[in-house]
């Protein structure tokens, strides 16, 4: 199991507990993301957590595939899904390298929360590319560490590393990020920062 694992294994039950940071920027990324699903549409989200967010889609896409690194997250979103008596979405431990999806398959991909946890955006952003048919579109919510104060943390990362409360965190700029995803051959159709020093929401695009 890799440390990222085993952290977000560790805080699951306190994660899930916890609630939503900021509602209402969390409600227009839903109704945003929305207005761009459609019924027969089949969606990945990579990082899912604990399950709300795929959850609340559901009902707008046709099946929506959720994974994440952490068993225990996964755990508990089959439990919600069981409670909720949700049927098309599924569950499934797994990383975004292990995923065996044929190229151009996908309608959209959510990754929330994500990019700046993941040890290489770009090779994911590519991943994302390929699997998405042209036309498709990634939805991504991103903490831009280096636009805000959080970038203060970046000496004190590797020592909450080290003794198990902190994750790995990537830092890098909204501009970097954006950058990134043009190079990677997408088009910018949507951004909004909420507030300064808050999660970047943006969906871009494959070309037709």
């Amino acid at each position: 199991m890799s440390q990222s694992a085993k952290f977000w294994d560790k805080i699951s039950a306190r994660y899930a507990k916890q609630p939503v940071a900021d509602e209402a920027a969390y409600q227009k990324k839903l109704k945003v993301s929305r207005d761009y699903f459609k019924p027969e549409m089949e969606v990945l989200e990579i990082g899912c957590g604990t399950g709300s967010t795929a959850i609340a889609h559901v009902p707008y896409v046709k099946h929506i595939h959720a994974i994440d690194i952490s068993l225990k997250m996964i755990e508990i979103a089959r439990g919600k899904v069981e409670k909720e008596k949700v049927e098309n979405v599924t569950f499934e431990q797994s990383t975004i390298d292990d995923l065996n999806i044929e190229a151009g398959s996908l309608d959209a991909v959510l990754a929330l929360s994500l990019l700046h946890l993941v040890e290489d955006k770009d090779d994911v952003i590519k991943k994302v590319y390929g699997m998405l048919k042209p036309g498709g579109v990634f939805i991504s919510s991103t903490v831009c560490m280096s636009d805000s104060m959080l970038k203060l943390l970046r000496p004190i990362i590797p020592i909450g590393m080290l003794f198990g409360f902190m994750p790995s965190v990537k830092f890098f700029t909204a501009k970097a990020l954006e950058a990134s995803l043009t190079e990677a051959g997408f088009e910018i159709e949507y951004r909004w920062l909420p507030k300064k020093g808050a999660a970047l929401f943006l969906v871009v695009r494959r070309p037709v």
